[in-house]
C-alpha cells in the first residue's frame, strides 16, 4: 500500500482531495497534517521510528499556519533521512515568486489548485499515473 502525506489546512480542499483520492485505482494510506508544525512533527516521528511510516509522496500547500509550506519543504529537503522524498506543491498560489521559491527549495513539482471536484479528480489521476504508475519511487527500491 502506498503512503501519501497531505499537508493542507483548508477543510474544503481536504474534502475535495480526499474524495478524489478515493476514486483512484490504487490502495492508498493517507496521513494528514493541518499545519506546518504538525507536519514536521509527524515526519520527525517517522524518522525516529527507523523510517517506518515515511510517506511515498507528499502533497504540500504553501499557505499553512505555524510553519508555511516553504519551511516544511526546506525541512524535508535538508533532512538526510527525507530529502529523497518526492514533494508536490499543491497550492492556490500561481505567483511566479512562489513557483520559483518552491523549485529553489527542491520541490519535485508545482500544481496550482483547481476549482471544483472534477478538476481535483483529473489532477490526482494524473498524479497517480505519473508518481504511482510511471516513475519508481525511492521508497519502493
Amino acid at each position: 500500500m502506498l503512503k501519501l502525506f497531505l499537508i493542507e489546512d483548508n477543510e474544503g480542499d481536504i474534502l475535495l482531495i480526499s474524495e478524489a483520492l478515493e476514486d483512484l485505482r490504487i490502495p492508498l494510506h493517507v496521513t494528514y497534517a493541518k499545519d506546518g508544525e504538525e507536519a514536521v512533527a509527524l515526519l520527525t516521528a517517522c524518522i525516529n521510528a527507523s523510517g517506518n511510516g515515511v510517506p511515498d509522496l507528499v502533497l504540500l500547500d504553501i499557505n499553512l499556519p505555524k510553519k508555511n509550506g516553504q519551511e516544511v519543504l526546506r525541512f524535508i529537503k535538508t533532512s538526510n533521512d527525507l530529502k529523497q522524498l518526492p514533494v508536490i506543491m499543491l497550492t492556490t498560489s500561481s505567483s511566479h515568486r512562489d513557483v520559483l521559491e518552491s523549485y529553489q527549495n527542491h520541490a519535485n513539482s508545482y500544481i496550482t489548485k483547481p476549482v471544483g471536484a472534477e478538476s481535483y479528480q483529473e489532477i490526482l489521476q494524473k498524479v497517480e499515473a505519473f508518481w504511482f504508475s510511471l516513475v519508481q519511487l525511492p521508497s519502493k527500491n
